[in-house]
């Protein structure tokens, strides 16, 4: 009997053992995932200030054309009235997470693993974005490809025109994908 009992142990273990390799359809594991939230000074994607106007306000990048300016206190109050002001170079945007990787040496833009970066402010603003050097265009949103080592210079139009004496403030959304724009 106690043979029997082994044999059957025997041929249940095989099966199990048979079976499992065969036919594997499920795995379950916990890891641990850990992500860094860090202010615009310490990320890959880098926002820098480029105009005095600009500057990192606990690692937030923030534009303050005001006598509240931390750096510039005393040294004007804002804008004036129905003016319109052009601001090239205020900050830029630069790739820094996506190295270039190449197996044989030879590094073209193709090659350097291409961010879409999109910056929106509101259209009801007075305030517009452009690229580069102002050529008498700008928009309330923008969207282009940053390359590694290659930072794009971010410009802005602040249109007064009509504009009420006070403060304004305006809220700018930046949005970051993989790969180039389409």
């Amino acid at each position: 009997m106690n043979k029997v009992i082994g044999l059957v142990l025997l041929l249940v273990g095989m099966m199990l053992a048979v079976g499992a390799g065969a036919n594997f359809r499920y795995y379950e594991a916990e890891r641990d995932l850990t992500v860094a939230i860090v202010g615009d000074d310490n990320e890959f994607i880098d926002l820098t200030p480029l105009q005095p106007y600009v500057y990192l306000n606990n690692g937030k990048l923030t534009v303050e054309i005001s006598d509240n300016h931390p750096d510039y206190p005393g040294h004007g109050a804002g804008m004036s009235p129905n003016t319109t002001y052009v601001f090239e170079e205020m900050f830029e945007v630069s790739n820094d997470l996506w190295e270039n990787y190449v197996e044989d040496g030879n590094v073209t833009l193709t090659d350097a693993y291409p961010i879409c970066v999109s910056i929106s402010v509101p259209s009801n603003s007075d305030v517009t974005l452009f690229t580069g050097d102002y050529n008498g265009t700008s928009s309330t949103q923008l969207l282009f490809t940053v390359y590694h080592g290659d930072p794009v210079k971010i410009g802005m139009v602040f249109d007064n025109t009509g504009a009420e004496l006070g403060e304004n403030q305006v809220q700018m959304d930046i949005q970051v994908f993989a790969g180039e724009c389409e």
